[in-house]
């Protein structure tokens, strides 16, 4: 059974197979008659809307649980959960804190475990942020993205799915934000990352300069003393000046506008979020028909 806990699950043969099917025009109905759960420990905007679209293209239907519905080793062990899940369902997402929970979850391996966001990965963003690159440049590898910002979970997967496929990675973070030697193993297995604490040298030249926010959900009681340490982190006119002609503007969402990135950077000409935002229901679809395949096959 396959699973996508972090983007290299995926070879980088399957990962351009991933993307091609995102923008197939007419997506296969694998899902018909056939439905996802999808478990929600933390609250969001895209990444439910995206599967849920994604799921109803493909011909199936989603069904929405809240954490505290099913309660993840509070009422039934996260193992029981997904085993009454497997039952009515040809896949299953998680959005979980914990790692462990979707490990945990796909260690049963009956349907395809998605990680829909931990606080290690969130490689449906991965997926969606390469998609976008892509349709943007025509290919990806010799590409370069530069990510300002704390290296949290959307920076590993993309640092990850960057590498995969031949892309650059620079990453500028303050001290004692960066990456893990671990995780820049993990990245550097793939290919090429560079880590830097300076925002103007990790950005020159770039094809896309990144942007997240500071504080993560979770992370509200650190916000002021993040204002402070992310300072001179911002992505401004300025900093995408040093880009190169053609750079594109990246970000996540949601975005604290006047913290990470500025209003004439995030609202430009050479910002690309809506675009990046609705790829999160085609980067969707496209995995999920290549896990349902995959399980059927």
């Amino acid at each position: 059974m396959r699973h996508f806990l972090e983007i290299d699950d995926l070879s980088p043969a399957e990962l351009a197979r991933v993307l091609d099917l995102a923008t197939i025009p007419e997506p296969p109905r694998v899902l018909a008659g056939k439905g996802m759960a999808l478990i929600f420990e933390k609250p969001s905007a895209r990444t439910r809307n995206s599967m849920e679209m994604a799921v109803v293209q493909l011909g199936g239907h989603p069904v929405y649980i809240q954490g505290d519905e099913v309660g993840l080793d509070t009422r039934e062990s996260v193992e029981d959960v997904t085993n009454a899940m497997a039952g009515y369902h040809a896949a299953i997402g998680a959005r979980v804190f914990d790692h462990g929970v979707v490990e945990r979850m796909a260690g049963v391996d009956r349907v395809p475990v998605v990680n829909l966001l931990s606080d290690q990965g969130h490689p449906m963003q991965a997926l969606a942020d390469l998609l976008t690159l892509r349709r943007e440049f025509g290919s990806l590898e010799g590409r370069s993205v530069a990510y300002i910002g704390d290296a949290n979970n959307v920076a590993r997967s993309l640092a990850i799915g960057a590498a995969l496929t031949g892309m650059q990675f620079r990453i500028a973070s303050p001290p004692g934000y960066t990456f893990s030697d671990t995780d820049l193993d993990r990245i550097r297995a793939s290919g090429e990352a560079q880590v830097f604490d300076r925002p103007d040298v990790a950005a020159a030249g770039a094809d896309a300069i990144y942007a997240d926010t500071w504080t993560s959900m979770g992370q509200e009681a650190e916000a002021d003393k993040r204002r402070r340490d992310f300072e001179g982190f911002q992505v401004d006119a300025r900093l995408m000046s040093i880009a190169s002609a053609g750079a594109i503007f990246l970000h996540c969402l949601p975005a604290h506008r006047g913290e990470e990135v500025a209003d004439a950077v995030i609202d430009g000409e050479r910002s690309r979020i809506w675009v990046q935002a609705a790829n999160r229901m085609h980067a969707a679809r496209g995995l999920l028909a290549f896990l349902v395949n995959e399980a059927q096959s």
